[in-house]
Order: C-alpha cells, then structure tokens, then sequence
C-alpha cells in the first residue's frame, strides 16, 4: 500500500474498503452569510444497515417522537436522545465543521491570491489557511463589522456566475469599491486591492460550468475532501453513500475522485428515508450543527459538547479560536 504525505491513496492499490454513508445540515446554496444559520456540518457513520437501525431504535426509545423520518429537530427536545446517539457512535462516526463566514474569506483569499483548485481549503492545501484564518479574526476588528461584511457580502454576488454570459462588471465594481472603502491595514488587504486582473480571468474560468476549477462557494466540496482522507488515512479505499444533494454533481465528485487517487473508489446518492444509515448521519449531521453553532456564540452545553469532541474533525473550516478550543479543534487553524 502507498500513499503521498497527504494520506492520498495510490490510483490501483490493492487496499482493503470502508463503506461509510454521510450527509449534511445547514446547507444554504450561495446564502453564506445568513447569521442564523452560520454552520454548515457534514457527517459520516461507519454502520451496517442492521446497526443503524438498531441506533434510531435506541435513540427513539429516548424520545416521544413516532414519526416515519426522524430528525435531528426532534432529537433536539430531548436532552436524553442526544446524549443516546452521541454515545452510540463511538468510534463509528466523523463530522466536519464548517463556519459559513470563515468558509467565504478562506475562498477569497484561496481565488484570488492563490490557487483555486479541488484541494483549496481542504487538508491538502494548508499553506494558506492561517492567513484567511486571521483575516477572518482581525477583520471585523480593524474596518469594523460593518464595513468588513459588505467587502464579503460583494464578494458573494460577484462569484455568482452561474446566470452570466460575461464577467459582471458592476458585481467586480462593487467588490473593489467595498476593498477600497476599508479604512485600515491589513496585509492581504492590500494584497486583494491589487488583484482585480486575476478576478477577471478567475470569473471567465469560472463561467465554464465544467472547468477544473471548483464552484467558489460550495461548502459540501471541501467537507466531502476532507471526510474522504480522514477515513482512508491513506490505506483505505473509501466507499460513500450520500443523501441527494444537488451540490455533488456527477462532475464536480468525479474532479474530486481524480484529486483524491485511489481513496473515494464509489459514491452514490440515495433517499435518506429508505437508507437508516444515511438517517443516522443526518441526525448526527443535525446536532453536530445545532451544537457547533451554540458553541460559535458562547451558549452551549459544555456536556454536549465533550460528547461531540471525539467525532469533530481537526481538518474543519473553523477559525474561532474560543469555540475551537472547547470543540477539540487545535487553536490554530
């Protein structure tokens, strides 16, 4: 068995497979700046059919809820059924924690001052991270919240170009006059002013639906990256089932498969209500998120969270460094 430094699979090893079933909560197409709604979590379950079954069971018999799907919002009401599917998983299961607004300055500063590849923003491509990582911090702090928010709010409508022919100039207009109105120093800051001929030629590119460069704000890519390596660990090939979600397209999971050699060998996508494993990753999915985010704004269950510690991934789009701590996360992103 080979692999690179990056725990990417040789193409053709002969390696043993893991089969796994994932899915995601709070996904919001382009919508990333949302506050209610600033977490995106994408989960992973490692159980046979009978084993996931056997969790939704127990998890009921927690809960009053008796409906044909169960979801994490009624799971959510019960503190018991939480604390009963957190401890059922043990060793079984992986969520990858993404912060909608760190996601969007780690992708601008990943497009316009380096590469946008499939690997931009994962585990693959860590050299730019803690830059977007303190951009994101310090931010808000030296233009204020306001003013910072509209540089990534126009940075949002301008990578929008799915309904374009051309390079929308007044959306490029906006972007640059957001940058120019910032009134403080930053390194990248000045580094983004002065980029504004890479931005064109990254929108041209970018209006080639099937370019090798990835869609700018889907978040689900770089999770389903980052899920794939944590469960190869580089000597596994990994097998996925995954909810139906309109992000992994047939296209955009083959770009990744090539990215990732030998380790996604299949990925298909199913009804969650007639697959319980999938199910059980959508209600770890769901209190993942319910949980990171309360912990995002300083008002969580600290023994919730330490239940949830053991499945968060290290390679998460996280930058706040308070929350990050107590969800195991290392300081530094």
């Amino acid at each position: 068995m080979s692999a690179d430094k990056a725990g990417v699979l040789a193409v053709g090893a002969d390696v043993p497979v893991v089969d796994i079933a994932c899915d995601e909560s709070g996904f919001s197409g382009t919508n990333l700046l949302d506050p209610r709604a600033p977490v995106i979590t994408h989960a992973a379950v490692d159980l046979a059919a009978a084993e996931a079954v056997e969790v939704v069971a127990r998890v009921r018999a927690n809960s009053r809820h008796l409906h044909s799907e169960y979801k994490a919002t009624q799971i959510l009401r019960q503190r018991s059924a939480v604390e009963c599917l957190l401890e059922s998983l043990d060793g079984k299961a992986s969520v990858h924690l993404t912060d909608k607004r760190f996601f969007v300055v780690h992708r601008m500063v990943d497009f316009l001052l380096g590469e946008p590849t499939y690997a931009a923003g994962t585990s693959l491509a860590p050299d730019l991270r803690e830059a977007a990582a303190v951009l994101h911090r310090r931010g808000p702090v030296v233009f204020g919240a306001a003013d910072w928010y509209a540089v990534l709010a126009c940075f949002v409508v301008m990578m929008r170009t799915k309904r374009h022919r051309v390079v929308n100039r007044t959306a490029l207009d906006n972007f640059f006059a957001a940058l120019g109105r910032l009134d403080g120093d930053l390194e990248l800051v000045g580094r983004l002013r002065g980029s504004r001929k890479r931005v064109r030629a990254v929108l041209t590119t970018l209006l080639d639906d099937r370019s090798s460069v990835p869609p700018p704000l889907e978040p689900l890519l770089t999770a389903l990256v980052d899920t794939t390596l944590h469960w190869s660990g580089g000597e596994r090939a990994v097998d996925i089932v995954h909810d139906e979600q309109s992000a992994l397209t047939t296209h955009r999971v083959d770009r990744i498969r090539t990215l990732l050699g030998g380790s996604l060998r299949d990925f298909s996508q199913v009804d969650s209500r007639e697959h319980p494993r999938v199910q059980v990753a959508d209600l770890l999915a769901g209190v993942a998120r319910h949980l990171a985010t309360q912990e995002l704004h300083g008002c969580a269950d600290p023994g919730l969270t330490a239940l949830l510690q053991p499945y968060v991934l290290a390679s998460s789009l996280w930058a706040d460094e308070a929350s990050g701590r107590r969800l195991a996360l290392a300081a530094e992103v």
